[in-house]
């Protein structure tokens, strides 16, 4: 991304965000837009300044941070929204990826992480602790709900492994896309391995088919 990373901090626990205005104001290529203490106050500023990244509380006075989300992501399609929560719930968590939320983060993480996260966030990637991922998926298959659970694992592949997933679908070798993305073969199948994992699929197959079916835009079906 090219210049500033722009940052607005959501949150009414004023100690708590004065903690992350000097962590960001320190922070080569970040820029704090403002900390907010009300999700209203929130929307309102990314109508007009259309942050890149947003860390939302969940507990707000006024609408909650959920809502909040929801009208951002209307507000400001491009503004990456990150849900900030004292405890992991994982129902809390699927709540927030249906508002439009791109990732999760834990307040009690540490101080590194929360900059990881934002960075991760702008770049396009969803943003949540690998610990905490089953336990979602979990609950959303607890739930049937199909679509959130490709929805969310399709959002984790990296740049790499969603351009090497289109060239699966496109009807591409290894060998081929190797030679279109100018890598080897094996460094191909070490980013299959790596899709399958992440997709919770045993087979390029079921990975394309998850792709067509449920969200991975860029993907078409080869005719």
């Amino acid at each position: 991304m090219a210049g500033m990373l722009r940052v607005l901090v959501v949150d009414d626990h004023e100690m708590f965000s004065e903690a992350l205005a000097l962590l960001f104001g320190r922070e080569p290529g970040i820029e704090l837009v403002a900390t907010l203490p009300a999700g209203e106050d929130a929307v309102a500023r990314c109508r007009v300044e259309a942050p890149d990244v947003v860390l939302m509380d969940v507990d707000l006075p006024g609408i909650d941070g959920i809502e909040a989300t929801r009208r951002i992501r209307d507000a400001s399609p491009s503004t990456r929204v990150v849900v900030l929560t004292a405890m992991q719930n994982p129902s809390l968590i699927i709540s927030a990826m249906a508002a439009g939320a791109c990732g999760y983060m834990s307040k009690t993480r540490a101080a590194d992480d929360l900059v990881n996260v934002v960075r991760r966030a702008a770049s396009g990637e969803i943003v949540m602790a690998d610990d905490e991922l089953p336990i979602v998926l979990d609950e959303l298959r607890m739930g049937r709900e199909p679509a959130m659970i490709a929805e969310l694992a399709l959002r984790r592949l990296t740049a790499r492994e969603t351009e090497i997933l289109r060239a699966l679908a496109s009807g591409e070798t290894t060998g081929e896309i190797a030679d279109d993305l100018r890598i080897s073969p094996l460094t191909v199948q070490s980013h299959v391995k790596s899709i399958l994992a992440k997709l919770g699929v045993h087979s390029k197959i079921e990975a394309v088919t998850m792709a067509w079916r449920f969200g991975l835009a860029s993907v078409s079906r080869p005719v």
